[in-house]
């Protein structure tokens, strides 16, 4: 068969009109972004499986930042770059809102945390009796200047009466991450921790204090000014409410409280 030119002119006119006709009638795509997110040091564990549940879905990146609620605060008004602020707290954010960091309408309550006197050394821990007794040298807590979760064991000892006994003891961690980790190499014999740091294992010995001792450690997130343009954060926020998220928060001792 002889291709004469004419052929080939009408051959490539076809063709280009396909090409117009497919770019014209292509969905448009959403291109995955990243989402930067700030989280307070006890929701570690939850976060990262909640981030990788989140990118397995989403398409989109998680870039976690880990720290105690004060220092990550501080942080943010020092114009750190994050989209997102998953709170020990509710004071912070709402804080943040207040002076102008967040949207204050995106705050709500992702979660609410336990906190456990542990040791890793097993029978150690019997209740409040441990505290009472005092047959340990070291206490571990967070820094209650900083971290929700160091307030909550002061209160808690105040509760008991024990405050000043156990003073002198107390050694502080920047937050519930060293705190625990203080508890975990036996540098100190107990310490307030975590329900989440410990939940995935029956070693050592443990003594859930009752809510009653200390005021609701209610977490809040916020969506920060930055994240407000960010299809990701969107849809993160969206994620951390959702039966998924709520699941992953469970299996970590957390309550799933997702209210304003």
């Amino acid at each position: 068969m002889q291709i004469t030119l004419s052929y080939l002119v009408r051959i490539m006119w076809a063709l280009s009109g396909v090409v117009v006709f497919m770019t014209t009638m292509a969905p448009t795509f959403v291109y995955a972004k990243e989402v930067k997110v700030a989280v307070a040091a006890n929701f570690t564990s939850a976060a990262k499986e909640i981030g990788a549940r989140f990118e397995a879905a989403s398409g989109h990146k998680v870039i976690f930042s880990f720290g105690s609620t004060g220092q990550i605060y501080a942080q943010i008004t020092q114009g750190a770059p994050f989209d997102i602020f998953l709170s020990a707290d509710q004071a912070r954010p709402e804080r943040a809102g207040r002076e102008g960091y967040a949207l204050i309408d995106t705050r709500f309550t992702y979660a609410t945390g336990q906190i456990v006197l542990f040791s890793a050394t097993p029978g150690l821990v019997k209740g409040e009796q441990t505290l009472k007794r005092g047959v340990f040298t070291k206490l571990a807590i967070a820094n209650p200047a900083t971290a929700p979760y160091g307030r909550a064991a002061v209160e808690i000892m105040r509760a008991l009466g024990i405050y000043s006994d156990l003073e002198t003891k107390i050694v502080q961690g920047g937050d519930i991450t060293q705190a625990y980790q203080f508890v975990a190499t036996g540098n100190a014999e107990v310490g307030f921790v975590a329900q989440s740091q410990v939940v995935q294992t029956d070693d050592g010995s443990r003594w859930l204090v009752p809510k009653i001792l200390h005021s609701v450690i209610a977490q809040d997130a916020v969506m920060l000014n930055q994240g407000a343009s960010n299809d990701a954060a969107h849809a993160f926020m969206a994620f951390l409410k959702g039966p998924i998220a709520r699941a992953v928060k469970k299996k970590f001792g957390y309550g799933a409280v997702d209210s304003p």
